[in-house]
């Protein structure tokens, strides 16, 4: 079963620095038939202006993955950690039993596209950590890569929760597949392009609710983007 979750019929803010979409509630954006999938908890698609950002804000208890699209995101934390954020790097962040952090659009002249994510942690209380990882284009192309998990290898960051989170670039015309486990779950995020997912037409910024599947088949129509989601 594939239930579709279309661009369009996302919440939308424009703050004016900020303009973002959010696929679950957040925030001011509420709507209790989209308060997440699993454990999946925030989609939220982000563009910055030039010197524009998040200031200093607490988070606890969640796991926050970033996955910049074009431009750099700076982030800082209570942590002590300083980092920038470009395409092919996932960021991850613990926020455990709490931190305060910011983030910014590191360009005073280009704006920043990036996605921010949460994942509900499997327990609250747990210590805050950072880890932040680079994939070169070719580790993403025609394929689904690995960038987070519950049992990372070859670079993917680790999230506490029985989640993996795969990302692929697609060439127009290339098919990838990923099988699922039984009682596993899916949710498909087109960052950009467009696809179709076991025949299931997603544009840019659409987003799939996949259950009761044994494998995900995706086929770009255009050069594109996904991030796949693996949830128990």
């Amino acid at each position: 079963m594939i239930v579709k979750r279309p661009a369009n019929e996302r919440g939308h803010m424009d703050h004016g620095w900020l303009d973002t979409y959010h696929t679950f509630s957040f925030g001011a954006y509420r709507d209790p038939a989209h308060m997440g999938f699993r454990s999946l908890r925030v989609i939220n698609e982000d563009r910055v202006l030039p010197a524009q950002g998040f200031g200093t804000h607490p988070h606890n208890d969640m796991e926050i993955l970033t996955w910049v699209l074009d431009g750099a995101l700076e982030h800082k934390d209570s942590m002590g950690t300083g980092s920038v954020i470009r395409p092919g790097e996932i960021q991850k962040m613990t926020a455990g039993t709490g931190v305060t952090h910011s983030e910014f659009n590191h360009s005073s002249e280009e704006p920043v596209h990036f996605l921010q994510i949460w994942l509900l942690p499997e327990a609250a209380g747990i210590e805050p950590s950072y880890d932040q990882t680079k994939f070169e284009d070719a580790d993403l192309r025609n394929q689904l890569r690995p960038i987070a998990g519950r049992n990372p290898a070859n670079g993917a960051v680790h999230v506490n929760q029985d989640a993996h989170v795969l990302a692929g670039r697609l060439d127009e015309g290339s098919t990838v597949t990923h099988a699922l486990g039984d009682d596993r779950h899916a949710w498909v995020q087109v960052a950009r392009g467009s696809v179709t997912l076991n025949g299931v037409e997603l544009s840019a910024g659409d987003g799939a609710a996949v259950s009761e599947e044994t494998a995900l088949e995706i086929a770009a129509q255009a050069e594109s983007e996904v991030l796949v989601f693996d949830l128990a």
